[in-house]
């Protein structure tokens, strides 16, 4: 290891990012890991601690990447990296026992929903899906007077796609003490701008594919906990369904991973400039963003956040007269097509700034407004971004 937990905690962030997972300080070695490309490793005898064993089991190459976001988070222990996002919500979900109740926020990434769905279609759990901003709904889903209480509390804050803000110090409390664990996804934030360890939380879950990496050229996912029982639990299963990253792919998200703190300062910063000014655009119903004070997460965004991320929601507003009255919906479409700077693609996190109306995808809920858009703001400079997207909120007049 690089850097002792003793090293790590007395370290900001945005030092630890760069400084974790590095090789030992030995004469003429590398300062960066190498990729290992291996399916198995020597060895005689059974296998015992420590031992590798098999590629399936363990790669030199996750490890530094695992040691680095265990660090970030503040567990104490590694992270696991896993093959995607959704192979990491797919371990974090088998600690739902057999027949148990999972409580999950109604508007989260869609994956998360359908796979949840399917396991209560088929009868391995039971779903009850609620607003998870309100913090009352939550608190009657989690342990219901004519009901069973919750063995699992998913999180998400702030929401995709309609960033809603959890009081997660408040959920977790209650969640524990009707018996329940409790996972959040903090692919949004990044454990820069929020740790949920320390909220309470105690799984986190990171689609790695996002900021982590941030490059939009990787797909993986990550989950981390302080719990030694719970983490050995989610190896088990991450072992026997074999849902590991490629080395490969590992090498690069840890190159990713050292200009985070640079990434999310600038995204940060770049959001809240050209969520102020949509806030005020004609062509804009409405804005979801946690940084304005006007948005109904913002109070409690602050209690637990150290920034308010780079995502923003907007719903456009309908059309009438000029060339034609457009829908919400189309003239978010006409607006998208306008670009010519931002990029029409799923996904976030990325330098990028990318922007999509979310309800092209089937399995976004119905409840998600067929007018809004979501956009990741990337690294670009901010003046050439809000000019593409002013040219194009103006094309819609034409």
């Amino acid at each position: 290891m690089s850097l002792s937990e003793e090293q790590a905690a007395a370290l900001s962030s945005e030092t630890v990012v760069v400084a974790a997972g590095r090789p030992p300080r030995e004469r003429d070695e590398p300062v960066n890991p190498p990729l290992v490309l291996s399916s198995t490793y020597f060895g005689t005898g059974p296998l015992g601690d420590g031992d590798r064993g098999y590629g399936r089991y363990s790669n030199p190459t996750w490890d530094p990447f695992e040691e680095a976001l265990g660090q970030l988070e503040g567990a104490g222990l590694p992270g696991l990296l896993y093959a995607s996002g959704l192979a990491a919500v797919s371990s974090a979900l088998s600690l739902v026992p057999a027949g148990g109740v999972l409580v999950m926020p109604s508007h989260s990434y869609a994956g998360s929903l359908v796979m949840a769905t399917e396991l209560a279609e088929k009868g391995f759990l039971e779903l009850r899906t609620v607003d998870i901003a309100d913090t009352d709904a939550v608190l009657a889903q989690l342990a219901p007077t004519d009901g069973r209480p919750a063995s699992m509390l998913w999180l998400e804050s702030p929401t995709n796609p309609m960033l809603g803000v959890a009081d997660i110090r408040a959920l977790t409390a209650a969640a524990h003490g009707a018996g329940a664990v409790v996972v959040t996804d903090n692919t949004f934030s990044t454990p820069l701008v929020q740790q949920p360890l320390a909220l309470g939380s105690d799984v986190v879950l990171h689609s790695v594919t996002k900021y982590l990496s941030g490059h939009s050229d990787v797909v993986l996912g990550a989950l981390v906990t302080s719990d030694a029982v719970l983490r050995a639990a989610l190896l088990h299963h991450r072992t026997i369904h074999g849902g590991i990253a490629g080395p490969f792919e590992a090498w690069l998200a840890l190159r990713g991973l050292r200009t985070l703190a640079l990434r999310v300062e600038r995204s940060q910063a770049s959001a809240a400039v050209l969520a102020e000014r949509l806030s005020t655009h004609p062509r804009v119903g409405s804005i979801r963003f946690p940084g304005l004070p006007s948005d109904p997460g913002h109070e409690r965004a602050k209690s637990q956040m150290k920034g308010f991320g780079s995502v923003l929601c907007i719903e456009m507003a309908p059309v009438a007269g000029g060339s034609g009255s457009l829908s919400g919906a189309d003239a978010a479409d006409r607006m998208i097509r306008a670009l010519k700077l931002w990029l029409p693609a799923t996904s976030l996190g990325g330098v990028e700034s990318l922007i999509e109306r979310r309800r092209r995808h089937t399995a976004e809920p119905a409840s998600v407004p067929d007018n809004l858009v979501r956009l990741s703001v990337g690294i670009e400079n901010v003046e050439d971004l809000w000019a593409d997207l002013e040219q194009a909120l103006a094309s819609l007049a034409r």
